[in-house]
């Protein structure tokens, strides 16, 4: 999404729990506490398409469409820092619709301040499991704007 367009509320809710928390140390266990929330994994699904290339950790990440059109992410990683992040990312993107996914920028990150917090690694990790989550929810955009096909390869 631009600037100008507002970012799905969603994603404002996680934003705004991380802003509350002014302690790098109590972002990261609010990490914690996201990975310890996330839903187990089918173990089927550890496969080399649903790995997030580039990641330092084994991340894994699914999507699937409901009946009314919206998205329903599952993810696992063997890192807890980086299940939280990949927890994060399913409670901020969760129940949108496909082209909110896509056209969604990353740079909401730096406004939970976690991006500080997070080693060079981690920090990339967040964005390539961000970016495979957008490359899994393409197959179920309808009609995707010419300019959003090129930010997404």
């Amino acid at each position: 999404m631009s600037a100008s367009s507002p970012r799905p509320a969603s994603v404002e809710k996680v934003v705004k729990r991380f802003q509350r928390v002014s302690d790098p140390k109590r972002r990261y266990e609010q990490l914690l506490w996201f990975a310890k929330k996330l839903e187990a994994f089918p173990e089927a699904e550890k496969t080399p398409e649903n790995k997030v290339p580039g990641c330092v950790s084994q991340v894994y990440v699914i999507a699937s469409l409901a009946e009314d059109g919206t998205v329903a992410f599952q993810a696992d990683s063997d890192a807890q820092i980086t299940k939280g992040l990949v927890a994060l990312l399913i409670q901020a993107l969760n129940g949108l619709k496909p082209i909110e996914i896509v056209t969604l920028s990353p740079d909401f990150i730096q406004e939970t301040q976690l991006d500080v917090s997070l080693t060079p690694s981690r920090a990339n990790g967040f964005f390539n499991i961000f970016k495979m989550m957008q490359k899994k929810v393409l197959p179920f955009v309808e009609e995707l704007p010419t300019e959003v096909a090129i930010a997404t390869d």
